[in-house]
C-alpha cells in the first residue's frame, strides 16, 4: 500500500487523521512541525500537510518541496478558508485543498481520486474484473462492487497469489488476526458472500477454485499493472 504523510502540529487531529488512514490500509507516516515533514516526504507517495505548523510552516514546506519534488500529491488541510488562502495554495503547487473541519470520508474519497488521477494506483485485472489495490476498489464490468474489509481482503489476498492454494487456517491468521478465537468456517461463509458479488456464479470458469481439504486459490492468471 502507499504511504501517506500527515504533516499536523495539533497531537489529537493527527492521531485521529492517522488511525483513520490506517483503518482504510494505508502506510502512514507522521510530522509533527515542518522541519518533520521535510525530513519524511521522500519516503510519502502522497503528503496531508496542515498550514500551521511550527518551525516551518505549511506553505514553505510546499515551497521547498516543490523544487525537487514537482509530481508528488499535495492536500493541503487547513482552517484558512479564504480565497486568497486557497489561491496561494494551488499557485503553490498543492493539489488539492480541504478546510477544516472536514469529513473524514470525503477526504478519503480526494485521496483515491488523487491516487487516480496521479497514475500510483496498482491494477489487478482479469477478463471483466478490475481492482484498483492502492484506492481498494472493485469493478465488475466497470461497475464499482461495494465489498467489506473482510471480503476485499480475502479477494486481494487470492489474487495476488494466483495459483497458490491458502487454508482457512491461514486466511484466518492473515484477515482476521492470530488473536481470533472463532471457527474457521466464517472463512467459508465471506468466500460465498464474495464469490456473489464478483459474478462467480455467471462465469463458465469461477475464479476462485475450492480445493477440497486444502482450502481456497485464484485458479486463472490475473495481471497487474500500474
Amino acid at each position: 500500500m502507499p504511504k501517506i504523510l500527515v504533516a499536523e502540529d495539533n497531537h489529537d487531529s493527527r492521531e485521529f487523521l492517522v488511525k483513520y488512514l490506517k483503518r482504510e490500509g494505508y502506510d502512514v507516516l507522521e510530522a509533527a512541525n515542518g522541519e518533520e515533514a521535510l525530513c519524511h516526504s521522500p519516503q510519502a507517495d502522497l503528503l496531508l500537510i496542515d498550514v500551521n505548523m511550527p518551525i516551518l510552516n505549511g506553505w514553505e514546506v510546499v515551497k521547498i518541496l516543490r523544487q525537487d519534488y514537482p509530481d508528488v500529491p499535495i492536500i493541503m488541510l487547513t482552517a484558512l478558508a479564504s480565497v486568497n488562502d486557497q489561491v496561494q495554495g494551488f499557485e503553490l503547487g498543492v493539489d488539492d485543498y480541504v478546510t477544516k473541519p472536514y469529513d473524514l470520508r470525503a477526504l478519503g474519497l480526494r485521496i483515491k481520486a488523487l491516487f487516480r488521477r496521479s497514475g500510483l494506483t496498482t491494477s489487478l485485472e482479469y477478463k471483466d474484473l478490475k481492482v484498483l489495490v492502492d484506492t481498494r476498489e472493485v469493478f465488475l464490468n466497470d461497475q464499482l462492487v461495494v465489498l467489506t474489509k473482510v471480503e476485499y481482503e480475502l479477494l486481494v489476498t487470492l489474487a495476488q497469489n494466483p495459483g497458490r492454494v491458502f487454508s482457512r487456517e491461514r486466511l484466518l491468521e492473515r484477515i482476521w488476526g492470530s488473536d481470533y478465537e472463532g471457527m474457521d468456517r466464517v472463512v467459508d461463509v465471506r468466500m460465498v458472500a464474495l464469490r456473489k458479488k464478483i459474478g462467480e456464479e455467471q462465469r463458465e470458469l469461477p475464479l476462485i477454485e475450492t480445493v477440497r481439504g486444502l482450502g481456497y486459490r485464484f485458479k486463472s492468471p490475473i495481471s497487474e499493472v500500474r
